[in-house]
């Protein structure tokens, strides 16, 4: 990874996804988590106060050291343990079967094979697992996804490979997983073409 990509882009994904207009999708999202958690992309920690009472421990899949430290303050105040334990989300180091949910929060768009990553969250979850999600991707309009695939080459270069116009629900779906609650969207204040949400669970 070169300096950009290892030294900026985790302070930027702090700083874009820490703003207020993304409190009540966070909390929205991780409703309903319960017992042992696995957060893939844990970043810099925003989702540790969202998480609910039900939630008995937190394994955290981050590759970045420099989100891992930015994450410090709020680790001090978790209510439950949180370890930092694999870097990949395409390869998790877990036993079969080993969580009772999941948790992704603009984490699909950037892993290079969002496909593989999903098969291995279904692995690792227990039978009844929960997987719960927010993502931007591919808009519902096709005028917005017409301006998404002009500008994704860009967005990849300045945004750690962050793509703009992967189908989430689908891609959910195709590997495997039910789904059980789904809301697409544009988020209020935010741009369409990066403002595409799609909120959800599935097991």
């Amino acid at each position: 990874m070169g300096f950009y990509s290892e030294r900026v882009v985790p302070r930027l994904v702090n700083l874009t996804c820490g703003s207020k207009l993304a409190e009540p999708v966070r909390q929205r999202v991780c409703e309903g988590l319960h017992g042992e958690v696995v957060e893939i992309g844990f970043g810099s920690g925003l989702n540790v106060h969202h998480y609910p009472t039900t939630v008995t421990a937190v394994t955290a899949v981050e590759p970045s050291d420099v989100a891992w430290r930015l994450a410090a303050h709020h680790l001090d105040a978790a209510r439950m343990p949180v370890r930092r334990a694999g870097l990949d989300g395409q390869l998790l180091p877990f036993e079969d079967q080993s969580f009772d949910s999941a948790l992704s929060t603009w984490t699909l768009c950037t892993i290079p094979d969002a496909t593989a990553a999903l098969h291995e969250i279904r692995r690792v979850l227990k039978p009844g697992g929960t997987f719960h999600f927010i993502e931007h991707g591919l808009a519902p309009d096709e005028p917005v996804r017409r301006w998404q695939h002009r500008l994704e080459p860009v967005q990849r270069r300045m945004a750690g490979g962050c793509h703009l116009t992967r189908p989430i629900a689908d891609l959910v779906t195709g590997a495997g997983f039910t789904m059980t609650d789904l809301d697409v969207f544009y988020q209020a204040g935010a741009p369409k073409f990066i403002g595409a949400f799609t909120l959800g669970k599935a097991s």
